[in-house]
C-alpha cells in the first residue's frame, strides 16, 4: 500500500504502530528509502502509544501531533468546555439546571482523575489511561436518567462512573476505593447548591446556572497551578511530583542525545554541558546551612529549629 500510493499519490494510514513492534524496523527501511521522487499527493500516517519500539529515525524525520490530557485542571476544563456549545449544555429539557451542575460535575472528576496522575503512586497505584470517550459516555448516560425519571438517580449515576465507564479501566483495588470515593465527592445532592465546595479552600465549586461563556470565565480564574489539596493530598505531594518531572525531564534529554559525535557540530558532552551551565544559571543559590546552623541552633528549648533546618 505505502508502495502503491507513493507512486501513484494518495494517503496511507497505519494504525496502532505500538502493537506490530516486529514489524517497526521493517517500517523503518522503508521510511528512509522514501524520497522526493514519490508522489506529491503521497502521505503516510502513523499512529501510536508511546513506545520504546518505534524507530527514533522516523519521530527525527516526521512531523509529529500528539493527543494527551492538558497539564492542570483549568486547562484540561477549557479543553472540555471547549468542545461543548450552548445547545449541548441547555439539551436536558425537563431539568436543565440539574443538568448543567451534573456535567460541571463530572468534567471536573474527569480533571482530577487524569490530573492525578502525574502524583505518580501517591496518586494511582496504576496510571490508568481515562479518554475523553469516557467522560462522553457519562455524558449520555446523564442526559438519558435526568430524561426519563423524575427524580435524580445519585446511586446510579455514581456507580455508571466509578464502577463501569471509569471504573472498567481501575484494576487494583486500592484505586476502586478511591475512584469511588472521589466521585463521591461531585455526584450528590450538595452538587445542587451554589455554596458546595469541592474543597477545603474553597476555590473549586460548581458555578451558579448560566450559558457556556459564564462557565469558561469561572475556569479561567481557576489557579494555573492546582494546589494538592483539591486532590485530597498534602502540599508535600507537589515536591515530589516536582521532583519526578525533573528525573523525567532529564532522563528525556540524554536519551535523545547522538551516543557519538560524526565530528561535524557540538559533541554530546559539549550539548549536555552548555544544557547543564543553562540549568544551574536559572536554579536559586544553595542555603547556606552553617549559617543556618549557627543563627538556629538545636537546643531543647528550641525544637522548631530542628525542624528549619531539616526544610
Amino acid at each position: 500500500m505505502i508502495e502503491d500510493a507513493a507512486s501513484r499519490g494518495g494517503w496511507v494510514l497505519l494504525m496502532n504502530c505500538h502493537l506490530a513492534t516486529s514489524f517497526m524496523p521493517k517500517l523503518e527501511v522503508i521510511v528512509e528509502n522514501l524520497d522526493d521522487s514519490n508522489h506529491r499527493d503521497f502521505r503516510l500516517w502513523l499512529t501510536s502509544m508511546p513506545n520504546k519500539f518505534f524507530p527514533v529515525s522516523i519521530l527525527q524525520n516526521s512531523v509529529k501531533m500528539t493527543l494527551e490530557p492538558p497539564k492542570g485542571l483549568r486547562s484540561n476544563l477549557l479543553r472540555t468546555y471547549a468542545a461543548f456549545d450552548d445547545k449541548e449544555l441547555n439539551e436536558s429539557t425537563n431539568k436543565p439546571d440539574v443538568y448543567k451542575k451534573l456535567i460541571f460535575a463530572y468534567c471536573f472528576f474527569h480533571a482530577i482523575v487524569q490530573d492525578r496522575r502525574k502524583f505518580g503512586p501517591i496518586g494511582w497505584n496504576i496510571a490508568y489511561e481515562f479518554t475523553n470517550e469516557d467522560l462522553a459516555v457519562n455524558v449520555k448516560q446523564l442526559k438519558i436518567f435526568l430524561s426519563e425519571y423524575s427524580e435524580i438517580p445519585y446511586k446510579v449515576l455514581h456507580f455508571l462512573g466509578a464502577e463501569i465507564n471509569y471504573g472498567g479501566r481501575v484494576t487494583d483495588d486500592k484505586d476502586v476505593r478511591l475512584i469511588n470515593k472521589i466521585l463521591s465527592v461531585y455526584i450528590n445532592p450538595n452538587i445542587l447548591e451554589d455554596s458546595y465546595r469541592f474543597s477545603a479552600s474553597g476555590t473549586y465549586y460548581a458555578p451558579p446556572l448560566g450559558e457556556l461563556e459564564d462557565y469558561i470565565d469561572y475556569i479561567k480564574t481557576l489557579p494555573l497551578k492546582p494546589h494538592p489539596e483539591v486532590f485530597g493530598l498534602h502540599e508535600n505531594a507537589e515536591i515530589t511530583t516536582a521532583q519526578q518531572e525533573t528525573r523525567d525531564i532529564l532522563e528525556t534529554i540524554l536519551s535523545i542525545q547522538p551516543r557519538a559525535s560524526s565530528g561535524a557540530g557540538k559533541s554530546r558532552d559539549e550539548i549536555i554541558q552548555e544544557l547543564s551551565v543553562s540549568i544551574q544559571k536559572r536554579t536559586p543559590p544553595e542555603f547556606d546551612l552553617e549559617s543556618v546552623a549557627k543563627n538556629y541552633p538545636t537546643e531543647y528549648s528550641e525544637s522548631m529549629n530542628t525542624v528549619l533546618f531539616q526544610e
